[in-house]
C-alpha cells in the first residue's frame, strides 16, 4: 500500500511514522508514506499558501492554486483509491471504514490547516471527508497520522500474529475485554481463574461476555436493540447443560 499526504507542516508527521508498527511495515515494503510539502507549491518566492476569507472573519484559508497544483501532480503519476480530506465535519472515522481503507493500493490525504481549504478543493478532488472525533485541532496531520496507523496495521504482515487485529475493539462492535499477564496475583488482585484453566472455548466464552458487557457500560451506543438485551454466552451455556443433565 502506498499512502501520500499533503500538508503545509510535514514536521508534524515525521515522529507517527518512525517508528514502532508502522515503521515495520515501511521496512518490511509492506507500506510506503510519502509526505508532501505543501510549500513547494507556493504561489510566490514568499512561500505564500493562504489568504483572507472572503466575506471577512477570523483566520487564513489554504488556497487552491498550491493543493490543486500538489494533487494534479500526484494524480498524473498514480490512480488513487480514494482522496480523503481530514475535517471536522467530515465522516466520523470507524473501524468498518479502516477496514475498507485496508484493501486499497494507493491513498490520498489532504491535510487542512488553519480555518481549513477553499470549498472548490473539496467539490473538485475529495472523494471522502474524515473526521476523528468531534473536537478541532490545529490542523489535519495528526488526524491523517491517526487514520495511516489504523490502516497499516491491518496489512497482511504487519502484525507479528495477524489474528490480534481480529481481537481488537470494534472490529466486532464491540469493545475488548480486558486481559492480563503476569504475575497471577499482584497486590492481593487475582487473574480470573477460568483465564489460567487452560480451557480454550470456555475463555472465548468469557471473553465474548466481558466484551458484551464492557460495551453495555461504556458504549452501549454500538450495540444494536437486540444485542443490548441478550443473554450472556456463559448463561447460555450453563442453562444448555442443565437442561441436558436433567431425565
Amino acid at each position: 500500500m502506498r499512502v501520500d499526504i499533503i500538508t503545509c507542516q510535514p514536521d508534524l508527521l515525521i515522529s507517527p511514522f518512525a517508528f514502532s508498527i508502522v515503521k515495520r511495515a515501511q521496512e518490511k515494503g509492506l507500506a510506503e508514506i510519502h509526505v508532501h510539502d505543501l510549500r513547494r507549491f507556493a504561489i510566490n518566492k514568499h512561500g505564500q499558501i493562504d489568504d483572507y476569507v472572503f466575506g471577512g472573519g477570523a483566520g487564513m484559508v489554504l488556497r487552491v492554486e498550491p493543493i490543486a497544483a500538489c494533487l494534479d501532480a500526484l494524480l498524473a503519476a498514480r490512480a488513487y483509491d480514494a482522496v480523503i480530506y481530514m475535517t471536522p465535519d467530515g465522516e466520523t472515522l470507524r473501524q468498518p471504514l479502516v477496514n475498507r481503507f485496508s484493501l486499497a493500493g494507493n491513498l490520498l490525504i489532504l491535510c487542512g490547516h488553519y480555518k481549513g481549504i477553499d470549498e472548490r478543493i473539496r467539490k473538485a478532488y475529495i472523494t471522502h471527508e474524515i473526521s476523528v472525533g468531534d473536537y478541532v485541532l490545529s490542523g489535519g496531520e495528526l488526524g491523517a497520522a491517526i487514520l495511516t496507523d489504523a490502516i497499516v496495521r491491518l496489512l497482511p504482515g504487519v502484525l507479528g500474529n495477524e489474528e490480534s487485529a481480529l481481537s481488537d475493539s470494534f472490529q466486532d462492535n464491540l469493545l475488548a475485554p480486558p486481559v492480563y499477564t503476569r504475575p497471577a496475583e499482584w497486590r492481593g488482585e487475582k487473574v480470573p481463574d477460568i483465564l489460567l484453566s487452560g480451557n480454550t472455548p470456555q475463555i472465548e466464552v468469557w471473553r465474548h461476555d466481558q466484551a458484551l458487557e464492557r460495551t453495555r457500560q461504556r458504549r452501549p451506543d454500538l450495540l444494536p436493540p437486540e444485542v443490548e438485551g441478550e443473554i450472556p454466552a456463559s448463561e447460555t451455556v450453563g442453562r444448555t447443560r442443565s437442561k441436558k443433565a436433567q431425565p
